[in-house]
């Protein structure tokens, strides 16, 4: 899905996709046993590409949330930090609701029809045994980490100006969409979009314009930064 981004991204902007574990051609890899895990893998991915050169992170939904304690490991470390982070379909870490759904405990037959009404997935995909004795365990995995994670509090804001991306009919409140705020000590923009969950699918021309925009503002900001 990212690698169609380069049709519309800034020539200037060089797009680096990270495949985790148990997909493409990590597919025989086994599965993160947990969301730590997963971060350090992320974090083993982008060290040869972080450096000199200004860089950016970008996760969708669960890649939100490892982005987001991604961010925060490479400020333990001391390393290049990003000058700019995208949370995309991904509420605020620290707000928890009551009422959500356990998607990594549902039987298959539910889990199935959670994962059709989310939308994001092709309907074809539950109708081969095949394909679904492959990745149904990498799905189940991904909400299990999302699920299981419990970020400590008190929260300590990142060091970079953030933007979050939502769908306007995903399932969120707005104390969820807000909350992002207070995890940075710079800016927050936050932008709106028709469609679910998965509105990522459909709206990837507006998506990297976006993106386009933001890291030329955040580059000039940091010349004018520089020249002071």
């Amino acid at each position: 899905m990212y690698r169609r981004w380069v049709h519309y991204l800034n020539p200037a902007i060089e797009l680096e996709p990270v495949e985790m574990a148990g997909r493409g051609r990590r597919i025989g890899e086994p599965l993160y046993i947990d969301l730590e895990e997963a971060v350090q893998d992320a974090l083993a991915c982008i060290r040869p590409i972080v450096g000199d050169t200004p860089y950016a992170l970008f996760g969708h939904s669960l890649g939100g949330l490892i982005c987001y304690e991604l961010a925060h490991l490479i400020r333990r470390l001391a390393m290049p930090a990003p000058r700019h982070i995208f949370f995309s379909g991904k509420s605020a870490p620290h707000v928890k609701r009551e009422d959500e759904k356990v998607y990594h405990k549902m039987g298959k037959e539910e889990f199935r029809r959670e994962l059709l009404e989310l939308g994001g997935t092709d309907p074809a995909f539950f109708e081969d045994p095949g394909i679904m004795e492959i990745f149904l365990p990498v799905l189940k995995n991904d909400f299990k980490l999302a699920e299981m994670e419990t970020h400590r509090p008190p929260i300590v804001p990142l060091d970079q100006p953030i933007t979050v991306l939502l769908g306007k009919d995903d399932d969120q409140t707005a104390e969820q969409c807000d909350g992002w705020k207070i995890h940075t000590a710079h800016r927050c923009t936050i932008h709106y979009f028709e469609g679910g969950h998965f509105f990522l699918q459909h709206q990837e021309r507006a998506v990297v314009q976006i993106i386009n925009e933001t890291l030329r503002n955040t580059l000039c900001d940091t010349i004018t930064s520089l020249k002071r």
